[in-house]
Parts: C-alpha cells; structure tokens; sequence
C-alpha cells in the first residue's frame, strides 16, 4: 500500500523559512518522480516542483528561485526548502508520486502571518 505522509508545516511569519518532508513507503522510492503541490483556501491545487529518478528537478513560477526540492533515495524522503515565505504560501501543501493511480498524502499546513 502506497502512502505519502507529509509533515514540517506551521505557522512562520513573513520572509521566514521551512523545510517540509514526506515520508514515502510501499513503492520503489528511487524509480519515481516525485512533486510538490499547494491548495490555497478556495483556490485549485497546483504544481510547485518536481525531482525525476536522477535527481533533475523542475520548478512553476510560484516556486522559482524561493523554494528547493530534493530527495534522499537512502531514507525514502522527499523534502522541500522555503525561503523568504509570504502570506501568499499559505496553503495545504502535499506530495505526490508523479506515477498514476499514486494517491495523495494528508498534507501539512503552512501559514505565513505576523
């Protein structure tokens, strides 16, 4: 059984930094693309950034040059870096195998207020 768990999130003040993990099982870790994705309040879920089997990463305008993917294939994780966070990133953030019929974690909640 595939599961996806999420975590890291919480509440950080404008132009502060987190580090969100998701713990992956049930599935050969090193062969996939994995991504991450934000649902804001009342809003569609969307692409943030993707890292392939050979540790390519790809990156959407909303995370370029703010937010870093990476993967450690040894513990089965998936993380993404934020910086310089606004109160636009407040969302529920999750990961996900890019291979069909993978389901979705819970997600972790990030809150960007003063």
């Amino acid at each position: 059984q595939v599961q996806l768990v999420e975590s890291g999130g919480g509440l950080v003040q404008p132009g502060g930094s987190l580090t969100l993990s998701c713990a992956v099982s049930g599935l050969i870790f090193s062969t996939h693309t994995f991504s991450w994705y934000r649902q804001a309040p009342g809003k569609q879920r969307m692409l943030l950034a993707l890292v392939d089997s050979g540790g390519n990463k790809q990156y959407t305008d909303a995370a370029k040059g703010r937010f870093t993917i990476s993967r450690d294939n040894a513990k089965n994780m998936v993380y993404l870096q934020m910086a310089s966070l606004q109160p636009d990133d407040t969302a529920m953030y999750y990961c996900k195998s890019m291979t069909p019929n993978t389901p979705w974690g819970r997600g972790t909640q990030v809150t960007v207020s003063s």
